[in-house]
């Protein structure tokens, strides 16, 4: 929530209707979770992975250990998160006149995750179609995928502190600068080039989730 809140006291844009998180849902998410990094980065892990009674520091070997298990059990994380995006954008590309009754509903699901190359059984959808109550009403409806997109905008972001130095003042000024304080006023993926130099790629993502 802290990146959102950065995200709004940063704008620098004409008109308030598209300062801050006035941006589109599949884009929202982004600023906010990029800031997730910062939490493992030497520089900041130090300030606060000490015992709380002797002040030592994380050893290097426990650190290494936590970093490994973010990547335990992504297989099925991962195809599960996509069997429900897959799910609702099944759900939503059809018209009206063509979707299921309520006894059809579940063949209909079926169908769709089969068509999709995810009907795996022992990786179920994270959601199935009677309680996905994100794509219900929920805010997200076509939109669920929402999440693994932004982590892939936020991996490749990383990505790129990485290959700048890090943790400094001139990078975290083009960060602000190209994308944290423009808002909503540009497209979001034209943002991400201002800042990044290119589009997006999905490496960064299938690293971190050790799936590369």
């Amino acid at each position: 929530e802290f990146g959102h809140a950065l995200h709004g006291m940063f704008s620098d844009v004409t008109y308030p209707r598209f300062s801050g998180t006035s941006v589109p849902r599949d884009y929202v998410e982004f600023p906010s979770q990029v800031n997730e990094m910062w939490a493992t980065w030497p520089e900041v892990l130090a300030n606060y992975a000490k015992h709380y009674q002797t002040g030592e520091a994380m050893p290097q070997e426990l650190l290494d250990k936590v970093l490994a298990s973010e990547k335990f059990n992504q297989g099925f994380a991962t195809t599960e998160y996509l069997g429900a995006s897959l799910l609702d954008q099944a759900w939503h590309q059809k018209s009206a006149d063509a979707l299921p009754d309520a006894d059809g509903v579940m063949a209909f699901e079926a169908e769709a995750l089969a068509d999709a190359g995810v009907d795996y059984e022992p990786v179920p959808p994270r959601y199935r179609t009677p309680y996905f109550s994100h794509t219900w009403g929920g805010g997200y409806s076509a939109g669920y995928y929402g999440y693994i997109w932004a982590e892939t905008l936020d991996a490749d972001t990383v990505e790129w502190f990485k290959e700048n130095g890090g943790l400094k003042r001139e990078n975290g000024d083009h960060f602000r600068k190209t994308l944290l304080s423009q808002g909503g006023s540009k497209d979001a993926m034209q943002l991400f080039r201002d800042f990044r130099g290119r589009d997006a790629e999905i490496e960064p993502l299938l690293e971190r989730r050790g799936l590369n």
